[in-house]
């Protein structure tokens, strides 16, 4: 009788699961390589090529490096466990329900062994992948020069060194408590560890294995006791950052005792091979503990408590003029001297009318509240729009008498939007091929109304462009409201606004932006990053057509160097000719021993940034260094990317440079026509005007007081957010002509007065300049806060109020500015109209300004300055109100 062989049936199950599989696997890899291939055309059209093939490689490596580490030691200690396991078992309950799993799990062994060490190995890979800055730094870091004053060490060690070394002790430690892990359920497994079988529980095989990844374990603890005394820099146990009376006289001796306890519990550890039972690791393991908690937890709070705290102002002396170097060399802030101010308030109108420095500079124009009414005026089409919050910078134009006069303008640029777009407008081809770019730059000079108004001297109705500034490529395909994307030098023209004779005028891009999408190829991969089958399928698309991608500035600088910190605001300028976006560049650290911590996103945020649609708020990181090392720009027609190095002396910055070369530019690149542009970043000043808030103490004894302590100044809005800082061309009492300034005032922190002013220059020859003047203690001097009450129970100001706050219009008050006016302290604050509803937009119509007790209100500057000080002090102010149109006598100089 013939036997018939049996043939595997094969079901759906069997042949639907590996199918599945391998699509899923072929979808993983599509988008992996879509996203990957893109992002690199994306590098290589701004050439920063060398940036992207950096990190990836610095990824891989590290990724290879620490998970093949990782899976080899779990692979080894698993091998090694079943090895060892005991030949024979006695027969036990325990053993018999074990022998099931065993006899399931050794045939597949060798693959269950590849599955756990491939996990665990993936897991520290891609862990250890997310590290590459902390690689880098490391591996190219730069000494500073400098050394921190307890361990002498360069400060290099504890920004570079020291967190590459803590990295590499939890990654050690991981490893060897997953090892202890794997190796106990192994030998469990397979017998060398039985937890319910009469005699020995644990074989000496087991035990040896066991004690020696206990002995490393105990290793590991001496060198994190070791790393844990350079941390002392960063301690915050004593009135300031860094290591205090008891971490030197306490803390530190506790961990080299630890540290020596350790050592010594490694080798009870190693010694516990040879020795029957567990009495000496216990032994060392309960010491351990015990001195920790009694050496590392008790001694130095008995020190603190009893050495220290009655007499914390002498014992803690030293270690409070340690941080007060350190941070004020850390945040860049030590040359910073505060100069006494009188802040008179017996100010006569005719030293008013003479200060020709700061009154006819005084600006209107709020940035953050004229969107709508530059919308209005300069929006030409409806598929243009202005961001929420304008910017202000300077510029020098030549007068219709042939004077140059410098003064700060707020400006724009007219961005595309379309959601302007009507709904049977809104298809792809206009999206994407039609609807590509904005068109214009627009500027107002910030100290002249005319009826209530913005008057533009750049940015008029009739383009092209070519007035006060030399524009001469306004398009703008890059930019904070830019589209996703869009594909230009198609067969489709361009929407590119008015025309002569108010045409539609139309447009082909013919600059080298973008990447080329006229291979089917490309086509493809955009088609599928962008989820968008016409990308493909389109005949409009040419073999010279080119994709613009990643189009908000911030965007391709963050690209284009991961290492920096932006600037929460970015700001368009006229550089040679051309729309430019120019982007603040910080490097930060927070490895600075003895230094102040800070939480960028908590200090820099004010009442602007919480309601800007364009003001990007710094992430909570603390810092306890930062330095604005680098100046960007982004090309507003072609995209292009430029980093220059700003502060070339930056230990932090010379580090990134070395890791990513030819990357920044030399500073004496910098064109002149840029460097007129360039202005001291917010976010910076930000950090530091929070830090001279205290650290303009330098007596160790008066900051431990903290009598003389400042703060920022609520918003006067009613925001409960700080008042952010103002860019302002002014004279201050300790230059002798007109500067571009950041400003802010800063009050007592005990109170809501005065207490100091403080600026700091943008001017090309005086850039970084700090000017802190200081009132005198004791000064009665009302603070933004009590002079925005002030200003509204003003019987004058109420009665203009209640008129404006009529049926259908709201008022909306503007930026509350603090300037120095001869010899005292002056407030200016514009007064806006908006009609209610979508239509509606500000028009200035008063302005209040008060000095000292005196506040006079008027529809013009020199209407309101002469109620405060008497007739004719608003003489030097003249037209810079709601009437007539001047210039407001802008002054020379700055840049």
């Amino acid at each position: 009788m013939a036997t018939t062989s049996r043939r595997p049936v094969l079901t759906r199950a069997t042949v639907f699961v590996p199918v599945l599989l391998v699509v899923l696997l072929a979808i993983v890899f599509v988008v992996v390589f879509t996203r990957f291939y893109t992002d690199l055309l994306f590098y290589r059209s701004v050439d920063f090529s060398k940036v992207f093939t950096t990190v990836i490689y610095t990824r891989i490596l590290l990724f290879i490096l620490f998970g093949a580490v990782m899976a080899v030691v779990i692979g080894a200690n698993i091998v090694l466990g079943y090895r060892l396991r005991p030949p024979l078992r006695p027969l036990s309950t325990e053993q018999q329900n074990l022998e099931r799993y065993r006899s399931a799990i050794e045939p597949y062994m060798k693959l269950i062994l590849l599955g756990i060490a491939a996990v665990f190995g993936l897991a520290a890979g891609l862990s250890a992948s997310e590290r590459w800055r902390t690689w880098l730094l490391w591996v190219n870091g730069v000494p500073f020069g400098k050394t921190d004053p307890q361990f002498h060490r360069d400060i290099s060690y504890y920004t570079f060194t020291y967190p590459f070394q803590r990295f590499l002790l939890g990654f050690l430690l991981a490893a060897v408590l997953l090892s202890l892990l794997v190796t106990v359920l192994t030998h469990y497994l397979f017998g060398g560890i039985r937890l319910q079988t009469p005699g020995e529980r644990v074989t000496p095989a087991a035990k040896a294995h066991i004690s020696v990844l206990l002995g490393l374990l105990a290793l590991l603890k001496a060198w994190a006791y070791y790393l844990d005394r350079f941390g002392a820099v960063f301690s915050a146990r004593g009135v300031a950052t860094g290591a205090s009376y008891t971490d030197v006289h306490a803390v530190l001796p506790a961990k080299l005792i630890l540290l020596f306890i350790s050592l010594a519990c490694a080798v009870l550890f190693i010694v516990n091979i040879f020795q029957r039972g567990w009495t000496l690791p216990l032994l060392g393991a309960g010491i351990l503990v015990l001195s920790s908690v009694v050496i590392g937890g008790i001694y130095p709070a008995i020190v603190q408590q009893f050495q220290v705290r009655p007499n914390e102002a002498s014992r803690e002396q030293p270690y409070i003029e340690r941080n007060i170097q350190a941070t004020r060399a850390a945040y860049g802030i030590e040359n910073v001297k505060a100069q006494p101010y009188g802040a008179r308030t017996d100010v006569t109108a005719q030293r008013v009318a003479t200060d020709t420095g700061t009154v006819p500079n005084i600006r209107l124009l709020d940035p953050s509240k004229l969107s709508r009414t530059f919308q209005q005026s300069q929006q030409i089409r409806g598929y243009y729009t202005f961001p929420k919050t304008l910017d202000v910078d300077r510029y020098t134009v030549t007068g219709a008498d042939g004077k140059k006069t410098t003064g700060d303008y707020v400006v724009a640029v007219r961005e595309l939007n379309q959601a302007g777009l009507g709904a049977e407008q809104r298809n792809w081809i206009n999206e994407h091929l039609t609807y590509t770019h904005g068109k214009g730059f627009v500027a107002a000079p910030s100290n002249t109304v005319h009826e209530g108004q913005p008057v533009f001297d750049q940015g008029e109705r009739d383009l092209p462009q070519e007035v006060a500034f030399g524009v001469r490529e306004n398009r703008v395909y890059f930019g904070e409201l830019s589209p996703n994307y869009s594909v230009v030098g198609t067969r489709q023209a361009e929407i590119d606004g008015l025309g002569p004779g108010n045409t539609q005028a139309t447009t082909t891009y013919t600059g080298d932006g973008g990447v080329s999408i006229g291979s089917t190829f490309r086509r493809t991969l955009f088609g599928l990053r962008f989820g968008e089958k016409n990308l493909l399928l389109s005949n409009d698309i040419t073999k010279d057509s080119r994709i613009l991608y990643e189009r908000n500035p911030r965007d391709r600088v963050s690209k284009a160097a991961p290492w920096l910190t932006l600037d929460g605001d970015m700001y368009p300028a006229i550089v040679n000719g051309r729309i430019t976006w120019i982007l603040d560049g910080y490097t930060t650290s927070d490895g600075y021993p003895y230094s102040a911590r800070r939480t960028l996103g908590d200090v820099t945020a004010d009442s602007v940034t919480a309601q800007s649609g364009n003001r990007a708020q710094q992430p909570p990181n603390q810092v306890n260094y930062i330095r604005n090392s680098v100046k960007a720009t982004v090309d507003a027609y072609d995209g292009t990317v430029t980093l220059y190095a700003w502060d070339e002396s930056d230990p932090v910055l010379r580090t990134w440079m070395k890791a990513f070369p030819d990357t920044v530019q030399p500073k004496k690149d910098i064109s002149p026509s840029l460097m007129e542009h360039l202005r001291y970043p917010e976010d910076l000043f930000k950090v530091q005007r929070d830090l001279i808030g205290q650290y303009h103490v330098s007596d160790p004894r008066d900051f431990y007081s903290q009598e003389d302590f400042w703060q920022v100044s609520d918003s006067p809005d009613g925001s409960g957010q700080p008042q952010p800082p103002f860019y302002v061309y002014s004279q201050l009492p300790d230059r002798r002509e007109p500067s571009y300034n950041l400003t802010s005032p800063l009050i007592s922190a005990r109170s809501s007065k005065l207490a100091a002013y403080m600026a700091v220059s943008s001017d090309p020859a005086n850039y970084g300049r700090f000017t802190l003047l200081q009132l005198p203690p004791g000064d009665t001097i009302n603070g933004p806060v009590q002079v925005q009450g002030a200003i509204e129970a003003n019987a004058d100001v109420v009665k203009n109020l209640a008129l404006w706050r009529g049926v259908g219009s709201q008022t909306i008050e503007g930026n509350l500015l603090t300037l120095p006016v001869a010899g005292g302290l002056l407030y200016v604050e514009p007064y806006y109209v908006q009609a209610r509803g979508s239509s509606g937009y500000p028009l200035l119509q008063g302005i209040a300004t008060v000095y000292g007790e005196s506040i006079g209100f008027g529809s013009s500057l020199g209407e309101s300055l002469d109620k405060a000080f008497g007739t004719g002090a608003g003489a030097a102010a003249a037209g810079a109100g709601t009437g007539a149109p001047t210039t407001g006598g802008a002054g020379s100089g700055g840049g």
